[in-house]
């Protein structure tokens, strides 16, 4: 969860857009679909993850499906206004196919929405 300064038009606009990833710090390349129901990242380390949309209810409600080579998911992205801000809550569900990585797991999903976070508000200039 965070909240930000910016109104909520905004912070759902920057979240949504899969054509603008600049400001993503951990991402190097998005390639949208044809049709925008689907999209994969790219990370630094050339690390691609698929990404399904399954519900986009503006300034509401963000929902997509994941994969890669180590998990499939499900990310909830719920958006609020907060007065004349915006609150946000991200949630993942997230299986992975080696048990091992299941010990690092949580850390390695709150490091990723920590830095997702960071570098949000930079975009948003906050």
């Amino acid at each position: 969860m965070a909240n930000f300064y910016s109104p909520i038009e905004t912070v759902w606009n920057i979240v949504t857009d899969n054509t603008a990833y600049a400001w993503r710090s951990n991402v190097v390349r998005i390639e949208v679909s044809d049709d925008e129901n689907s999209f994969t990242e790219f990370a630094k380390d050339c690390f691609e993850t698929q990404f399904t949309i399954t519900m986009k209810n503006s300034y509401e409600r963000y929902e997509f499906d994941m994969k890669n080579k180590n998990m499939n998911g499900h990310w909830i992205g719920l958006f609020s206004r907060n007065g004349s801000g915006t609150k946000i809550e991200f949630t993942e569900e997230v299986e992975i196919s080696n048990p091992i990585m299941n010990l690092f797991l949580k850390s390695y999903l709150k490091k990723q929405q920590e830095t997702y976070v960071i570098d949000l508000r930079k975009a948003l200039g906050e």
